[in-house]
């Protein structure tokens, strides 16, 4: 007899399907619509980003608590911590870009008379 799939189980399946889908849908959304996309997904109060960084986080509250009893290994807590650190470092990384996002999800999808100006890309060096 199978045991039925624990609820918490199912509902992180589903969220990672309905992410996939997003990202499916993201990349063919108008440069403003996706714009939008992005912003409520990086939002730092609600959106995805910081709730993926709380999730690792209480991830980690459990994988310490499981390794102080030996139920895992300590390597598995300190990558769990510094994945919650580094999400939440990048979490505020893109903070600073909210306000340039919601603006250019706030332009009509019409395209203007003047195609706006590339900018130049940073290229990093391999030393």
């Amino acid at each position: 007899m199978s045991h039925p799939t624990p609820y918490p189980v199912r509902l992180a399946d589903e969220i990672t399907r309905q992410l996939g889908q997003l990202a499916d849908h993201l990349s063919q959304l108008p440069p403003p619509q996706a714009a939008q996309v992005i912003a409520r997904v990086l939002d730092p109060d609600t959106g995805v980003l910081s709730g993926v960084t709380h999730l690792v986080s209480i991830g980690s509250v459990f994988a310490k608590d499981q390794a102080e009893r030996g139920a895992l290994p300590p390597e598995v807590w300190l990558a769990l911590g510094r994945a919650s650190n580094e999400l939440h470092d990048i979490t505020l990384d893109l903070d600073e870009h909210q306000t340039t996002l919601k603006h250019v999800g706030a332009q009509p999808a019409t395209t203007a008379a003047k195609p706006p100006t590339p900018a130049p890309l940073v290229i990093r060096r391999r030393r």
